[in-house]
């Protein structure tokens, strides 16, 4: 079960690495999380593709530090309520991709398929790289995973 710190409710940068509070749910902390970030993507989903990647890269670059102070002041590697992960990873899986609840739920589903799993080479960095890249690196390739697969479903359709 997911113990949140009281942290996260009164310093910033826990609050936000723990995906705006989604995170401190007690259980299933990565899947809210997941949720959370949805309605960041609808909003999004308008920009222009380059502004899109450009806010994805920022918050992925913004994470690594984030993540790697929270779990440095919580003394937790990738602590389990730590979700900002998520939320890039999820905004990378819907890259031009047309917003409509549907493709947003499949997005979702691939995500946490991907992010669950774990295969290689998720796995693999997961297990291997620490620190803030390391929170954040599998989530970006489980987020790849999903990305290709969701647009191969595209494709297809």
């Amino acid at each position: 079960m997911n113990r949140a710190p009281a942290s996260v409710w009164h310093r910033p940068v826990h609050f936000l690495a723990f995906g705006l509070g989604s995170g401190a749910l007690p259980w299933a902390p990565g899947t809210v999380g997941t949720l959370a970030a949805i309605p960041f993507y609808w909003l999004m989903s308008e920009l222009p593709l380059g502004w899109y990647l450009g806010i994805v890269m920022v918050t992925f670059f913004w994470g690594i530090w984030l993540c790697d102070k929270t779990s440095r002041d919580l003394g937790v590697h990738d602590h389990s309520g730590i979700v900002w992960d998520e939320f890039v990873g999820y905004w990378f899986t819907m890259a031009a991709v047309p917003f409509s609840w549907e493709a947003a739920l499949w997005g979702f589903v691939l995500f946490r398929v991907f992010d669950v799993f774990k295969p290689w080479p998720i796995r693999w960095a997961d297990r291997r790289v620490a620190g803030g890249f390391g929170i954040m690196i599998d989530d970006i390739l489980a987020g790849i995973y999903a990305w290709s697969t969701m647009h191969l479903w595209l494709w297809l359709h």
